[in-house]
């Protein structure tokens, strides 16, 4: 679909319903205690809806009827191509409210519109589809065991599963966990941000228009506290697919450690890397890529390329490139679709990314904050040893460290507690085969920045993941249980007996 006007988008919004109560048990609810709390818009501070705050009774309640659900077999019951068929035309609904869910997107996390329209929305289609056509074509096996048994692996949806979301990529993430564990047959549980709770109560919405049964799909909203530690420590829970910061991750193995023994898979935070050697070429298309990696969504981006290790010999014609194009990262509306950088997420947000900022002893560029939310793109100078190289900021902040080998940029590369992505700029195939296999990180490209797509696993080294990958036909694993059935069918058991 072709963008729309800044006045267009402005009227959608004005006119658009926003959800305000949980989903649960397919109905929307409020909380069983009655409170709320508000959702802001990032970029203007308006509430836009109030919001169920739900509580430890109402995650009860929500894995009460998911487990019921599951248990019955509504869901995980149906041949496959019926659960294929429900979920193609879950992705069909959401194709069609496309652009309400990318107003509603922008106005409740501060992304700019375009990307919500162009990115987020047709991925979450994508995904949806992707996993929903894989759930007829992935097979069991049987083990080479002889003539006289019969060994057969077979996969079983692992049970109810809660999702815990981030607010960077609400509906994107959303699609991430509930593809694969609708595929596989779970029940699904999902806790969105606080901050950006609206989609994921409009998918649910759409999910049961689309035929997924009550119980097999919920929505319950709140803060970590209320609804994620109840969800993290329930005992009837099977597992937890979180995606957020290595702190929060640390919890949900504490709560699985100290409940049930829950699977749980965390997909956290990163400090990652983008290396451009001396031997780089394309200076304009390398630092496009620069800028696209470190500033895409505002840097609120787990696997942003937040760190510049660049080879000295080519470090000023490299960011004489990067500054040139600063200024095509225009600030601004988020319903504007000239904006390219939205606002950050919420004052608390702001205020930690703009402490970082005033870290800054070696400025190169940028550094201003507009309105108490929006901040310029911003290159600053560090060594490797400074916080600016060794914390996750979250914001549209690029730490430049200069190195003078390409041993030099893979140590720097490497120094560091996260392992979620890297980008390798060289025109050399032996350094880029190298540097991809000594690079300590869950996604390496080369000669651009990005994160692969749906075909391809997503997740962390070290501190930034735990336990599973997100993406691909390796994130069916996380959401399913291996059985092995072993049969006899040796001769000597059939002797005297009666057809």
């Amino acid at each position: 679909m072709p963008l729309l006007t800044k006045h267009e988008y402005q009227s959608i919004a004005a006119a658009l319903p926003l959800p305000s109560n949980a989903f649960i048990n397919g109905a929307s609810r409020p909380a069983a205690s009655g409170k709320r709390f508000d959702t802001s818009n990032p970029a203007t501070g308006a509430v836009l809806s109030s919001i169920a705050a739900c509580d430890a009774r109402d995650v009860d309640f929500a894995v009460e009827k998911a487990r019921e659900a599951f248990d019955a077999g509504v869901w995980r019951g149906l041949h496959p191509g019926e659960r294929k068929q429900t979920l193609i035309k879950l992705a069909k609904l959401v194709k069609r409210h496309a652009r309400e869910l990318a107003v509603m997107e922008s106005l409740d996390s501060g992304k700019p519109i375009s990307d919500c329209e162009l990115i987020d929305v047709p991925e979450f289609v994508h995904t949806l589809i992707w996993h929903a056509e894989a759930i007829d074509k992935l097979y069991d096996q049987t083990a080479p065991v002889g003539n006289d048994t019969m060994a057969m692996v077979v996969r079983e949806p692992i049970g109810v599963v809660a999702a815990v979301l981030p607010w960077n990529f609400p509906l994107l993430m959303l699609a991430w966990k509930m593809a694969p564990a609708l595929a596989a047959g779970c029940s699904v549980i999902v806790k969105p941000a606080e901050q950006t709770s609206l989609t994921a109560l409009r998918i649910a919405e759409l999910a049961g228009e689309a035929g997924i049964p009550a119980g097999v799909f919920n929505v319950v909203t709140g803060d970590g506290p209320s609804v994620g530690e109840p969800l993290g420590r329930h005992p009837d829970i099977d597992m937890v697919s979180f995606t957020g910061s290595t702190e929060t991750g640390r919890r949900f193995l504490h709560y699985a450690a100290d409940s049930n023994l829950k699977q749980v898979v965390l997909e956290m935070g990163g400090k990652n890397p983008c290396i451009v050697m001396d031997d780089a070429v394309h200076l304009d298309r390398v630092a496009d890529q620069v800028c696209n990696g470190a500033f895409w969504n505002m840097g609120e981006n787990c696997s942003a390329a937040s760190r510049l290790i660049v080879h000295a010999d080519i470090k000023d014609a490299l960011l004489q490139r990067v500054l040139e194009r600063l200024r095509e990262w225009r600030l601004g509306d988020p319903l504007d679709p000239t904006t390219r950088l939205g606002a950050m997420i919420d004052a608390e947000h702001f205020a930690k990314v703009t402490g970082y900022l005033k870290q800054a002893t070696h400025p190169i560029a940028g550094g201003q904050t507009h309105g108490g939310t929006h901040i310029e793109p911003t290159l600053v100078e560090v060594d490797r040893g400074d916080a600016l190289a060794r914390e996750e900021i979250f914001g549209p902040l690029l730490s430049v460290i200069t190195v003078d080998s390409f041993d030099e940029a893979i140590a720097v590369a490497n120094d560091t507690q996260y392992g979620l992505a890297a980008s390798l700029f060289t025109s050399s195939v032996k350094r880029a085969m190298r540097g991809a296999r000594a690079i300590q990180a869950g996604t390496v490209t080369v000669n651009c920045f990005g994160e692969g797509d749906i075909t391809t696993p997503f997740g962390g080294y070290k501190q930034s993941g735990f336990g599973g990958r997100d993406n691909s036909l390796h994130a069916h694993d996380q959401y399913t249980e291996l059985k092995t059935i072993w049969l006899d069918l040796s001769d000597d058991d059939l002797e005297g007996s009666v057809d």
